[in-house]
């Protein structure tokens, strides 16, 4: 199904173009262009949805309820605008983050984001004791040779890490989450910024109230 949803998303980005050889789409195929596009925004809703109700922690959600519903609402148009200004823009918005998420999931490429935001989890971890296992849990996710959902770093930064995480510090994977984070900016965000989904959120009249969060 994934890789289905893919091609579809991959079609519409170059639905369009003139096709190699100088042949132009017919209605038909305009049609069927139309139908993926639908598609693939009912696919977004949906990963949306799950990154959303997902994205906080268990123990929280009833003392934050009220607060969590309004940051999951739909953006609107002049919001989701500011997301183009910076990438830290896109980032600081919990419907933003959800929306890149879900796009990164589309390319196959979602363990950058989940590795910058454990790393972001990882800074703010005070006790020693968790530091240790915090670190020990990220290298086995990330970074070792065949982790499940291993980054794309060099060998150097994973030695390193390697290293450091004997004597955990807040630093441990500093090198490497300055990486991913280039990667995203200057790769994933601007095709990000070209998607249907969020030109759709741009776009003065919403694609539907089932796009808001739960």
């Amino acid at each position: 199904r994934i890789g289905m949803q893919s091609a579809l998303f991959l079609a519409v980005r170059h639905g369009g173009r003139m096709e190699r050889g100088g042949r132009r789409r017919s209605e038909p195929e305009e049609a069927d262009k139309g139908r993926m596009k639908r598609t693939i925004i009912k696919d977004w809703k949906a990963r949306l949805s799950y990154f959303l109700q997902n994205s906080s922690n268990s123990n929280k959600r009833k003392s934050k309820k009220a607060a969590k519903h309004r940051n999951y609402f739909r953006p609107s148009p002049e919001e989701a605008q500011l997301w183009s200004e910076a990438f830290d823009e896109l980032l600081a918005n919990k419907y933003g983050l959800a929306a890149f998420r879900a796009f990164l999931k589309s390319e196959f490429c979602e363990e950058n984001i989940e590795f910058w935001l454990a790393c972001e989890d990882f800074k703010k971890t005070k006790s020693p004791q968790k530091l240790t296992s915090k670190a020990k849990k990220i290298y086995n996710d990330f970074i070792e040779k065949e982790a499940p959902k291993e980054i794309n770093i060099d060998f150097q930064t994973k030695n390193m890490i390697a290293q450091n995480i004997q004597e955990a510090t807040h630093t441990c994977f500093s090198a490497a989450q300055k990486r991913v984070y280039s990667l995203m900016e200057n790769n994933s965000y601007p095709r990000f910024l070209e998607s249907e989904f969020y030109q759709e959120l741009c776009k003065k009249t919403p694609i539907s109230r089932a796009a808001q969060g739960t």
